[in-house]
């Protein structure tokens, strides 16, 4: 499924209506018949007392649609109006009309204290103050209503966005809306599934409302959802370097468990053979957490990390293997940092580089131009603000954007961690990945990661679904431990525990089983 930002939106708006000739009061009526069905799904409207909040824009027109449709149901409503109604034209003036000659319950507030009673009576109220047009900081009544609905424990439907989410970013501009269910138009927009937006929707719905596939299909719109590929079927007889072999270049003395997490995911994930160069002096240890692990013990500087003079041997290993990961726990010594960089423009293998590695290659990303091979980096937004020379409140609040920026201008796949993880291809494409949750941020979850996603190439897809596939199951993995744990005290051996369960339902019930949960489509 594609996901829109509020430009690109519009301009589907604005094509359905000029060049399709789908006249704007039926897309609002559309609008309001979608969010009808959310109603009568999660709370009834028969008998029911329902508060609307509308604004002067077309949300407020889907808000005063849906205040129609909710009488003609025999539901009751109060509609409170914010802001000037002489600013309210076109189809939400025409749908304010029609209201008007069906009910008086119509109220243009000036206080806050204006809606208490009414708020404390209804069984619901419905949000229609912004939608995804807002593009300032909410103040003055606004916030105070949006403040006293959120304190009122009423639950709450909101139409497209709830009021006061950055349809871009889903960064709250101010306040905004605590909805309990939220119903998105057209396709779902880039706030509704970035955080904290998505935690602001509550239970998220969707409808096309009749846009035609050819549309919201379109190869212009470059943001979609992260929906893989399946795996391919696993021959019975196949050997272990038929799943992938894999070298991990990792470790340093006081860093033991990065390279583990890495190299044992990756065969937790359904890679065959993991080939483990680490200091020769932190094998005995690693080797007793994962025996299953072949390693190349690595001569050391006086730190305690890998010497630049293994690069030789290094690079003649990587030629027999499918894939390379090269960064986790490396340390940050001069040396170390020098090999990395080193490797990073000479191995000619598919390579992901992840912790210290990508603060090797922050110093000089030009490592990276000369590559034939693909490359993915997994960076965290601290990590990220680094590559980019930007500040982490920068990288959180242009996740989408830096990600796009990155991945084009050094020419590789970049994965942004975090809540709903953001994946950017070199050639503009983004997705947004859905798996996951507040648990996996912990030490050692982004080496699980690095591990998983060479696991996903090993086993037959190509780099671009792997990376897709590989950071999909890792949050899946960490879902499914939440489920049975609880998201507190996950760790990243709880993860790495939870990756072939995560396989085995990802086999049986494919991506579309986990979307459904998280965006529910309507007919």
């Amino acid at each position: 499924m594609k996901v829109a930002r509020v430009k690109e939106m519009r301009q589907m708006d604005r094509y359905a209506i000029e060049n399709l000739q789908i006249p704007e009061t039926v897309l609002m009526e559309n609008a309001g018949l979608a969010a009808l069905e959310v109603l009568e799904r999660e709370i009834g409207v028969r008998g029911r007392r329902f508060l609307f909040l509308c604004g002067q824009g077309n949300n407020g027109g889907d808000g005063f649609v849906l205040a129609r449709q909710v009488i003609s149901r025999r539901g009751q409503v109060q509609v409170f109006i914010l802001g000037d109604e002489s600013h309210i034209q076109g189809a939400a003036g025409v749908n304010l009309t029609i209201l008007r000659k069906i009910t008086s319950s119509i109220t243009v507030i000036s206080s806050v204290e204006e809606i208490r009673s009414a708020v404390q009576e209804a069984d619901a109220i419905v949000d229609a103050l912004y939608g995804t047009g807002l593009n300032r900081e909410i103040d003055g009544l606004a916030k105070e209503v949006i403040d006293y609905v959120n304190g009122s424990s009423k639950p709450v439907l909101s139409l497209d966005i709830p009021s006061g989410i950055n349809g871009d970013t889903g960064a709250i501009m101010g306040t905004a809306i605590r909805a309990n269910y939220t119903v998105t138009f057209g396709l779902p927009k880039v706030g509704n599934l970035l955080y904290p937006g998505f935690a602001r929707a509550g239970k998220l719905y969707h409808s096309y409302i009749s846009f035609p596939p050819a549309l919201y299909e379109d190869e212009t719109l470059k943001v979609a959802l992260n929906e893989p590929l399946p795996l391919p079927p696993r021959n019975p007889d196949v050997h272990k370097g038929g799943m992938g072999d894999c070298l991990v270049i990792a470790g340093a003395r006081t860093y033991l468990g990065a390279p583990f997490f890495a190299a044992m995911s990756f065969l937790k994930a359904g890679g065959g053979y993991a080939r483990l160069a680490v200091p020769s002096s932190i094998i005995g240890t690693i080797a007793s957490l994962g025996p299953e692990i072949v390693f190349l013990p690595q001569k050391e500087t006086p730190e305690g990390s890998i010497a630049k003079e293994n690069a030789g041997d290094l690079m003649e290993v990587a030629e027999k293997c499918d894939a390379v990961i090269i960064g986790p726990g490396l340390s940050l010594v001069g040396e170390t940092k020098e090999l990395v960089r080193f490797l990073v423009s000479k191995i000619n293998r598919p390579m992901i580089i992840d912790g210290d590695g990508l603060t090797a290659i922050a110093e000089d990303p030009s490592c990276l131009k000369g590559r034939s091979a693909p490359t993915c980096l997994t960076p965290h937004p601290g990590e990220m603000a680094r590559i980019v020379g930007s500040s982490i409140r920068d990288i959180v609040a242009r996740r989408l954007e830096v990600t796009e920026e990155t991945a084009g201008r050094l020419g590789v796949t970049v994965v942004l961690k975090g809540a709903h993880s953001v994946i950017g291809l070199p050639d503009g494409r983004t997705y947004i990945n859905l798996t996951g949750n507040a648990g996996m941020a912990t030490a050692g979850s982004g080496d699980v990661l690095t591990g998983t996603i060479a696991a996903m190439y090993g086993q037959g897809l190509s780099w671009e679904e792997a990376v897709k596939k590989g950071v999909y199951m890792h949050g899946l993995a960490g879902d499914l431990a939440s489920r049975d744990l609880g998201e507190e005290g996950i760790t990243a051996s709880t993860i790495m525990s939870y990756l072939p369960c995560a396989v085995r339902e990802d086999r049986i019930n494919g991506f579309q089983a986990v979307v459904a949960k998280k965006i529910i489509s309507l007919s």
